[in-house]
This record gives structure tokens, sequence and C-alpha cells, in this order.
């Protein structure tokens, strides 16, 4: 449990509403979200550590800091297990209109060092919606693919009449649906409105992301 006689210093504090909202998260089964408040309390405790001079205090939160170092080392092997086995599942709910789930906020934590190739398959990405008509889409596709190779990145694109899940793959392991697909966010009101070019800032049609791994994951 997180306990608050840690001082009333704002690092203190923090390390408090963190490490609480750690165990509320861990008794919850909620692991992954649960590993990384861990992670953050524990810094924050170790941080009140070197500021500290009474000895007894220094004893009682090096116990604390093991205790959650212990916790957070045990979830991290169960989430290890999980992806191993092929049974790691985190879900995402985004609300109407809620904002903060740019494609970078759902998928830097997946793209890491050893990604090197993305397979995405949405089967309504020419909707007049997303795109506009198939000559126009093309060429658009064509300069994306122009842009990526100056970056040394290769873009390749097939279409398929028989598609109809929505799902995002990395070479690591981690497969993304999207119940909306990639289409999840609503119109900017202007060139001019936030959110325009920030996608975290514009609002989200109500989706669920359900987020998988499976180390034996391969292009199909």
């Amino acid at each position: 449990m997180a306990e608050s006689g840690l001082g009333p210093d704002p690092e203190s504090a923090a390390a408090v509403t963190v490490l609480k909202r750690a165990v509320e998260l861990d008794s919850e089964s909620r692991y992954a979200q649960a590993l990384v408040c861990y992670q953050e309390g524990i810094d924050l405790l170790l941080q009140v550590l070197k500021g500290t001079k009474d000895c007894t205090k220094k004893c009682n939160l090096r116990k604390k800091i093991s205790n959650y170092m212990d916790r957070a080392e045990n979830i991290k092997k169960y989430l290890d297990q999980e992806k191993e086995d092929g049974k790691y599942h985190k879900q995402i709910k985004i609300e109407e209109n809620a904002t903060g789930f740019s494609y970078e906020s759902l998928f830097q934590e997946y793209l890491n060092e050893t990604v090197t190739e993305v397979w995405i398959e949405d089967p309504y990405i020419r909707q007049t919606h997303q795109g506009s008509e198939k000559q126009q889409q093309s060429r658009g596709l064509k300069e994306i693919k122009e842009s990526l190779s100056n970056h040394g990145v290769l873009l390749e694109v097939e279409y398929s009449s028989s598609i109809h899940d929505r799902e995002i793959r990395f070479n690591n392991g981690w497969m993304i649906k999207i119940g909306r697909g990639l289409d999840y966010f609503k119109k900017p009101q202007s060139n001019f409105s936030l959110g325009y070019c920030d996608f975290d800032l514009r609002p989200c049609h109500e989706t669920t992301v359900d987020i998988f791994h499976n180390k034996h994951t391969k292009k199909i």
C-alpha cells in the first residue's frame, strides 16, 4: 500500500499520489498501467531518499522502495510471460470528443529500435471522408512514398476488395486494432483551429483500441 508519512515536500507528495494510483491499478489487474506508475513512484522516492538526512527516515524509505521494486519486478515478469505466451492484451477506450489520442500517443510506446517493418490494413481508407477520389488518393500516396524514400523508408501499397479487418502490426510482435481504424478523428472546425496540426488536440469519435503482443506475429 502507498503510505503518506513521507513528509510535506512536493516530491514526497507526488510519490504518494503516484504510488497510490499504482496500487489501485494493481488491485484492478491493470498491470501494464500499474507498472508505469510503480516505476515513476519509485523514481520519486529515490529523489526523496537523496534529500533525507535522518537515518531512521532513510531506513524506512529504503524498505518502502525495496517493497515497491519487488512488486514492480513481479509485474514486469508477469507481463513479459504474457507477451511470450501471446496472451498480452491491453484495451483503451476513447470517449466521444476525447483529446490526447494522437497516433504518436497511441503507437510510440510500441515503436522501438527493433521495429523495421509495419503493416497497416484498413478497409475504408478510400472513403471520401478519409481521402478523396481514387485518382487523387493515388497521387497522395505516391507523394508520401517519395517523401519517405528520402528518409530511407520504403512504402508499399496494395489494394484488396476482400479486406474487412482493421489492424496495425509491427514486426517486434505488437498488434493494434482500432474499432474505427485510423479514421477516429473528427474533422477540425477550420484550418486555424487547435487540433488541425496537433492531433493530440483534435477531438475523437468514440472507439476502442485493443493492443496485443505475440512474438510470432508475421506478415500475412
